[in-house]
């Protein structure tokens, strides 16, 4: 007989389980950000990143007609550091800021609670389901949110397709192992022909779930999608799939439960995807054009003019790790899906 606890998970159902399970999930248990964490993201290297989508999202409210009343969500708030320099410069901007239904959807326990620590405003609405959201114009903005999200694999192996899995026994002891499928079925699921020109499909079934619902809802109440991830915009899929423990490559399937698992964004499928929803469009950048545009070096100037060296050379060696080509600069790309009427291009 078979111990009830081997499991055969698909690759995804694993990652959520590796993630999110309430007992033993990495997100669920620890605040996996900054230096004492396992990684480190934009918000918490340097407020001027923050203070760019500020500038950002009021210059998108002003292109949607400055609606009296509209949701602004932030998707996967971190540790809430985002959202709470946000507020700080919405202040400035009151009228902004009376009409604005400020949105947090989060999953994690854990991290709700220090999100909640850390924003004392009673305007923050934390909702599970985007859903349940009111039906205005609607502002998103993922940082890093969708490369949090568990991925499926397929490889292509003489005209027959294989899903990776993962045979789970208990914590300590997994591998992973190939088990034949038919993709028509898969893609009959997410209504999209994703095996099209493909020898090796990586994607997430809930990610693309959640691109679907802002779509949909972006079409019909307008507003958009604000998306902030490391990635690639090759046609051709990869096999991006990483662990990260404190702050360097770990074992996916060793010391589970304690290691962040991620992959990177494939912008060309988001693209394809929206596109044939239609009466949507994508503009697609790097990070160091986009926050560039937007004036963030200008931004440091401004801030570190009467500052002592050493704090000035701090601001810019957050800067460089905001914008440098070797650094996050063109790794992370800023993609905005929104409806075509609306010729919006500030950053991009």
């Amino acid at each position: 007989m078979k111990s009830k606890k081997i499991r055969n998970l698909p690759l995804d159902k694993f990652i959520d389980l590796s993630l999110y399970n309430k007992k033993f999930g990495y997100y669920m248990k620890k605040n996996p950000f900054g230096s004492k964490g396992d990684f480190i993201t934009a918000p918490n290297i340097s407020r001027l990143f923050s203070e760019m989508i500020a500038i950002w999202t009021l210059s998108f409210w002003k292109s949607l007609g400055s609606p009296k009343h509209f949701n602004l969500i932030e998707l996967g708030a971190g540790n809430g550091e985002m959202m709470k320099i946000l507020i700080e410069s919405f202040k400035n901007f009151p009228i902004f800021l009376k009409g604005c239904n400020l949105i947090i959807h989060e999953k994690s326990p854990s991290l709700i609670k220090i999100q909640k620590k850390k924003l004392k405003n009673k305007k923050i609405v934390w909702v599970s389901k985007i859903s349940k959201i009111k039906k205005i114009p609607s502002i998103f903005i993922a940082n890093e949110f969708f490369d949090s999200i568990p991925i499926k694999q397929f490889e292509k192996k003489q005209n027959s397709w294989f899903e990776k899995f993962v045979n789970f026994k208990g914590k300590q002891n997994a591998f992973f192992f190939e088990k034949k499928i038919d993709i028509k079925k898969i893609e009959k699921k997410i209504n999209f022909k994703i095996s099209e020109n493909q020898s090796f499909i990586e994607y997430s079934e809930l990610g693309l779930s959640y691109l679907k619902k802002i779509s949909k809802i972006i079409k019909k109440n307008t507003g958009g999608l604000l998306l902030i991830d490391y990635g690639y915009t090759e046609k051709k899929m990869k096999n991006t799939l990483q662990a990260i423990s404190n702050h360097k490559f770990a074992n996916i399937l060793s010391n589970i439960g304690n290691v962040d698992i991620t992959h990177n964004i494939n912008f060309e499928l988001f693209k394809k995807f929206t596109k044939q929803m239609g009466s949507l469009e994508n503009n697609l950048t790097t990070q160091k054009e986009f926050l560039t545009k937007l004036g963030i070096k200008q931004r440091a100037e401004i801030i570190s003019k009467n500052l002592n060296f050493l704090k000035k050379a701090d601001i810019y060696y957050r800067l460089n790790r905001l914008i440098d080509e070797k650094q996050m600069g063109y790794l992370f790309k800023v993609m905005l899906i929104k409806n075509k009427k609306n010729r919006f291009k500030l950053g991009f």
